[in-house]
């Protein structure tokens, strides 16, 4: 069992409180991300599991165990960090080996298993024999990956460890993770400020603001439906469109109407809120070349190119401004005119203390 349980976790540096009594569970074999900007508390939290910081208050168990008074090395844990740890002047395969090598019950046998095993898995075999000192920093950092991996701790920090790395061994470090975890049913905790990364890689993402857990859950509940307005600018690229919208009254219900809707919509489970935020990402906003139902008139202001080959287009609503992506084969252009549709199935509403409101849009 690697389940991995903080308890009310805080840590303090002065009067700067880095993270906000936190309370967790890490279910065992899975792997979670901590996503968040700079800053947000993310590495101190992590280094708090660690050992490597002290906690202010709080407790960390492992499988149970309190392990908060424990050393990193009593903790039996691996950790690959942002820059490569290696021993230089040594090969590859001793770099692998070295830990191993402290594994009391472990035989020579199994130990070269595991060394060529995570060798062939990182694409490191042909550097096998190579010293780690003329390796360029991807390939060290795979290392790094190999020695915490070959070791097989039920637990694996990871902390950005793709940041100072290459295209190309990122994408491969990424695949590698992926399947070493399902291969040793490791618990895996890993840092990073790139949403990419993070929907790529995790079971569950842990986002963070200001040292505290603002929404936890899938990757794509994460995406599909944001607790609050950070959640939604945070994923996407870019984020979600916010566009303010009064409410209004008619025949005693609530309503939204312009600048989005040809028509008003009828909103229920609204109450006291004199104007709401609608909030939906670029890919659910419909871009017409003719005028059809619950569409509205825009123009195109400038259009680009984004990840994944679509285009993205600035529209020009009213005086209000929408992001819409398209697909790259159609025609739209700057300066054309438009019709746009942001269909209600997708359509988020949030109020004005930010959070997501409880409230369904009908047409």
């Amino acid at each position: 069992m690697a389940e991995i349980r903080l308890d009310k976790l805080r840590k303090e540096f002065g009067k700067l409180v880095a993270v906000r009594d936190v309370t967790l569970t890490f279910p065992t074999g899975t792997v979670n991300c901590l996503l968040g900007p700079s800053g947000c508390g993310k590495t101190t939290l992590m280094r708090m599991i660690a050992g490597l910081e002290t906690p202010t208050a709080g407790e960390v168990y492992f499988a149970g165990e309190r392990v908060t008074h424990l050393s990193p090395s009593q903790r039996n844990i691996g950790m690959v960090f942002q820059y490569p740890v290696v021993y230089r002047g040594m090969s590859v395969y001793r770099n692998i080996e070295i830990p191993l090598i402290e594994i009391k019950d472990l035989s020579p046998q199994e130990r070269k298993r595991r060394i060529e095993s995570v060798l062939e898995t990182l694409d490191l075999a042909k550097f096998a024999k190579q010293d780690v000192s003329d390796l360029d920093n991807g390939t060290r950092q795979k290392v790094s990956v190999a020695r915490a991996v070959a070791r097989q701790p039920k637990i694996i920090l990871f902390d950005e460890p793709v940041t100072n790395v290459d295209i190309g061994s990122k994408t491969q470090l990424k695949r590698a993770l992926k399947q070493l975890v399902k291969q040793h049913n490791q618990t895996i905790i890993y840092v990073t400020h790139d949403q990419t990364e993070a929907m790529t890689l995790a079971d569950t993402i842990l986002l963070m603001l200001d040292g505290e857990i603002v929404q936890t859950g899938a990757p794509r509940e994460l995406y599909d439906s944001p607790r609050d307005r950070f959640a939604g600018f945070f994923f996407g690229n870019p984020g979600m469109n916010f566009i303010p919208c009064p409410v209004e009254q008619h025949n005693g219900s609530s309503t939204l109407g312009k600048p989005l809707f040809a028509q008003p919509m009828r909103v229920t489970g609204l109450t006291g809120q004199p104007e709401v935020t609608i909030g939906i990402r670029p890919e659910r906003v419909r871009v017409l070349t003719e005028t059809a139902a619950n569409t509205v008139p825009a123009t195109i202001l400038r259009e680009a190119m984004v990840a994944g080959g679509q285009r993205l287009l600035t529209l020009k609503v009213g005086a209000t401004t929408l992001k819409a992506k398209v697909p790259p084969t159609d025609t739209f252009r700057a300066g054309n005119t438009v019709h746009v549709e942001c269909p209600v199935e997708h359509v988020v509403l949030f109020g004005s203390d930010e959070r997501r409101l409880e409230a369904a849009l009908q047409a």
